[in-house]
Protein backbone atom coordinates (compact mmCIF):
# COMPACT_ATOMS: atom_id res chain seq x y z
CA UNK A 1 0.00 0.00 0.00
CA UNK A 2 1.32 3.42 -0.92
CA UNK A 3 1.04 6.27 1.53
CA UNK A 4 -0.54 9.48 0.23
CA UNK A 5 1.69 12.38 -0.63
CA UNK A 6 0.98 16.06 -0.32
CA UNK A 7 -0.11 17.95 -3.42
CA UNK A 8 2.64 20.58 -3.35
CA UNK A 9 4.76 22.16 -6.05
CA UNK A 10 6.59 25.24 -7.26
CA UNK A 11 6.26 26.95 -10.62
CA UNK A 12 6.80 30.24 -12.40
CA UNK A 13 4.10 32.72 -11.38
CA UNK A 14 1.42 33.75 -13.86
CA UNK A 15 -0.34 37.12 -14.08
CA UNK A 16 -3.44 35.36 -12.68
CA UNK A 17 -1.45 34.73 -9.47
CA UNK A 18 -1.24 38.49 -8.76
CA UNK A 19 -4.21 38.63 -6.33
CA UNK A 20 -2.95 35.65 -4.30
CA UNK A 21 0.64 36.94 -4.20
CA UNK A 22 -0.53 40.43 -3.16
CA UNK A 23 -2.68 39.06 -0.32
CA UNK A 24 0.13 36.76 0.84
CA UNK A 25 2.69 39.56 0.75
CA UNK A 26 0.50 41.97 2.71
CA UNK A 27 -0.46 39.34 5.31
CA UNK A 28 3.14 38.20 5.75
CA UNK A 29 4.53 41.71 6.08
CA UNK A 30 1.96 42.52 8.75
CA UNK A 31 2.97 39.36 10.60
CA UNK A 32 6.75 39.75 10.17
CA UNK A 33 7.08 43.54 10.48
CA UNK A 34 4.21 44.26 12.87
CA UNK A 35 6.63 44.81 15.76
CA UNK A 36 8.80 47.21 13.74
CA UNK A 37 6.37 49.41 11.85
CA UNK A 38 3.17 51.18 12.84
CA UNK A 39 -0.04 49.63 11.47
CA UNK A 40 -0.72 52.56 9.13
CA UNK A 41 2.59 51.94 7.35
CA UNK A 42 1.79 48.27 6.90
CA UNK A 43 -1.71 48.93 5.63
CA UNK A 44 -1.71 48.81 1.85
CA UNK A 45 -4.68 48.69 -0.45
CA UNK A 46 -4.81 45.09 -1.76
CA UNK A 47 -6.01 46.39 -5.15
CA UNK A 48 -2.90 48.58 -5.47
CA UNK A 49 -0.62 45.69 -4.51
CA UNK A 50 -2.42 43.39 -6.94
CA UNK A 51 -2.00 45.86 -9.82
CA UNK A 52 1.71 46.22 -9.03
CA UNK A 53 2.10 42.43 -9.12
CA UNK A 54 0.22 42.23 -12.43
CA UNK A 55 2.71 44.70 -13.93
CA UNK A 56 5.71 42.78 -12.55
CA UNK A 57 4.38 39.44 -13.75
CA UNK A 58 3.24 40.76 -17.12
CA UNK A 59 6.27 42.83 -18.07
CA UNK A 60 9.43 42.26 -16.06
CA UNK A 61 12.15 44.89 -16.56
CA UNK A 62 14.67 42.15 -17.33
CA UNK A 63 13.98 38.70 -18.76
CA UNK A 64 15.99 37.23 -15.87
CA UNK A 65 13.62 38.63 -13.23
CA UNK A 66 11.53 35.65 -12.20
CA UNK A 67 8.72 35.21 -9.71
CA UNK A 68 8.11 31.68 -8.50
CA UNK A 69 5.20 30.48 -6.40
CA UNK A 70 4.93 27.61 -3.96
CA UNK A 71 1.58 25.86 -4.13
CA UNK A 72 -0.38 23.57 -1.90
CA UNK A 73 -2.94 22.17 -4.27
CA UNK A 74 -3.96 25.34 -6.13
CA UNK A 75 -3.36 27.74 -3.21
CA UNK A 76 -0.32 30.06 -3.32
CA UNK A 77 1.51 29.58 -0.01
CA UNK A 78 4.78 31.31 -0.84
CA UNK A 79 6.73 33.17 -3.48
CA UNK A 80 10.30 33.97 -4.42
CA UNK A 81 11.82 36.62 -6.66
CA UNK A 82 15.10 36.04 -8.49
CA UNK A 83 16.98 38.58 -10.59
CA UNK A 84 20.44 39.74 -11.56
CA UNK A 85 22.23 41.03 -8.46
CA UNK A 86 21.89 44.76 -7.88
CA UNK A 87 24.61 45.60 -5.36
CA UNK A 88 27.44 47.81 -6.67
CA UNK A 89 30.12 45.30 -5.59
CA UNK A 90 28.73 42.33 -7.53
CA UNK A 91 28.67 41.38 -11.20
CA UNK A 92 25.07 41.32 -12.56
CA UNK A 93 26.20 38.96 -15.33
CA UNK A 94 27.54 36.21 -13.06
CA UNK A 95 25.78 37.08 -9.77
CA UNK A 96 22.06 36.56 -9.26
CA UNK A 97 19.97 37.68 -6.32
CA UNK A 98 17.27 36.03 -4.29
CA UNK A 99 15.36 39.27 -3.79
CA UNK A 100 12.59 37.77 -1.70
CA UNK A 101 11.61 34.41 -0.27
CA UNK A 102 8.25 34.52 1.47
CA UNK A 103 6.11 31.76 2.92
CA UNK A 104 2.85 32.59 4.66
CA UNK A 105 3.11 32.42 8.46
CA UNK A 106 0.47 29.68 8.68
CA UNK A 107 2.30 27.55 6.09
CA UNK A 108 5.83 27.67 7.52
CA UNK A 109 7.45 24.46 8.65
CA UNK A 110 5.76 22.29 5.99
CA UNK A 111 8.62 22.20 3.44
CA UNK A 112 7.30 24.97 1.20
CA UNK A 113 10.29 27.22 1.90
CA UNK A 114 12.77 24.45 1.10
CA UNK A 115 11.02 23.62 -2.17
CA UNK A 116 10.78 27.29 -3.08
CA UNK A 117 14.44 27.94 -2.24
CA UNK A 118 15.52 24.96 -4.38
CA UNK A 119 13.34 26.16 -7.26
CA UNK A 120 14.86 29.65 -6.95
CA UNK A 121 18.41 28.26 -6.95
CA UNK A 122 17.60 26.05 -9.95
CA UNK A 123 16.17 29.08 -11.75
CA UNK A 124 19.22 31.22 -11.01
CA UNK A 125 21.52 28.43 -12.22
CA UNK A 126 19.42 27.99 -15.38
CA UNK A 127 19.82 31.72 -16.00
CA UNK A 128 23.58 31.03 -15.98
CA UNK A 129 24.41 32.82 -12.76
CA UNK A 130 27.43 31.36 -10.98
CA UNK A 131 26.62 32.76 -7.56
CA UNK A 132 23.61 34.18 -5.75
CA UNK A 133 23.25 36.69 -2.94
CA UNK A 134 20.37 37.60 -0.66
CA UNK A 135 19.85 40.06 2.18
CA UNK A 136 18.33 39.05 5.50
CA UNK A 137 17.54 40.99 8.65
CA UNK A 138 20.22 40.26 11.25
CA UNK A 139 17.64 39.76 14.01
CA UNK A 140 15.74 37.09 12.02
CA UNK A 141 17.56 34.04 13.34
CA UNK A 142 15.06 31.61 11.78
CA UNK A 143 15.58 32.85 8.21
CA UNK A 144 19.35 33.09 8.62
CA UNK A 145 19.51 29.57 10.08
CA UNK A 146 17.26 28.24 7.28
CA UNK A 147 19.53 29.71 4.61
CA UNK A 148 22.83 28.72 6.24
CA UNK A 149 21.59 25.15 6.70
CA UNK A 150 20.84 25.19 2.95
CA UNK A 151 24.46 26.14 2.20
CA UNK A 152 24.35 29.94 2.16
CA UNK A 153 26.97 31.88 4.13
CA UNK A 154 27.62 35.48 5.12
CA UNK A 155 29.99 37.23 2.73
CA UNK A 156 30.88 40.17 5.00
CA UNK A 157 28.54 42.76 3.46
CA UNK A 158 26.01 44.50 5.67
CA UNK A 159 23.65 47.46 5.44
CA UNK A 160 21.01 49.35 7.34
CA UNK A 161 17.59 49.48 5.69
CA UNK A 162 15.33 52.49 6.23
CA UNK A 163 11.90 50.91 6.80
CA UNK A 164 9.75 54.01 7.17
CA UNK A 165 11.44 56.47 4.81
CA UNK A 166 12.40 58.84 7.63
CA UNK A 167 15.34 56.98 9.14
CA UNK A 168 13.47 56.57 12.43
CA UNK A 169 12.85 52.84 11.91
CA UNK A 170 15.74 50.82 10.51
CA UNK A 171 16.69 47.19 10.19
CA UNK A 172 20.23 45.89 10.01
CA UNK A 173 20.81 43.33 7.29
CA UNK A 174 23.58 40.91 6.40
CA UNK A 175 24.22 39.57 2.91
CA UNK A 176 24.44 35.84 2.37
CA UNK A 177 25.74 34.08 -0.73
CA UNK A 178 26.02 30.67 -2.34
CA UNK A 179 27.91 29.34 -5.39
CA UNK A 180 26.48 27.11 -8.10
CA UNK A 181 29.75 26.10 -9.79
Amino acid sequence: MTSPTADVSCRVAWADDAPAIARLQLRTRQHDLGDLLPAEQLATDPAVAEEAWRRVLGRPQDARIRVLVALERNRVVGFAITSPATDPDVDPVSDGELMELTVGPEDRGHGHGSRLLQAAVDTLAADRFERAVCWTVTSDDDVRRFLTEAGWAADGAHRELDLDGTGAVTAKQVRLHTRFT
